[in-house]
């Protein structure tokens, strides 16, 4: 699992690279593909990224490389994971996800 420091506010797109795991030019490119990013600009106008840009950073990492999702399924599930936190659970819908997991599991 990827340490994000806590020590620190903000992280430049370099370091952020390095914690992600992936070459700047792509955090460049998910920045235009996916609107959940929106680094602020220093006054060098270099970017900057917050814990919570990492966080999201990794989880479409995650998504794109071990789940191989494209961009557009991340886009979808990025969005219907906003939706589902902000939306009160259902504990037979619950249920059938983690039956599903359990069936997903054994097929690997």
């Amino acid at each position: 699992m990827v340490q994000i420091p806590d020590n620190r506010r903000y992280f430049r797109i370099g370091e952020a690279s390095r914690i992600v795991g992936v070459e700047p030019y792509v955090l460049r490119y998910w920045e235009n593909e996916f609107p959940q990013l929106r680094p602020r600009r220093a006054d060098s106008r270099q970017r900057t990224y917050q814990k919570k840009d990492l966080e999201t950073l990794l989880e479409i990492k995650r998504l794109l490389y071990e789940e191989r999702m494209t961009i557009e399924g991340a886009k979808l599930r990025l969005t219907r994971g906003k939706e589902e936190r902000a939306t009160p659970a259902n504990p037979f819908l619950d249920e059938i996800k983690g039956e599903l997991r359990k069936i997903l599991e054994s097929l690997r």
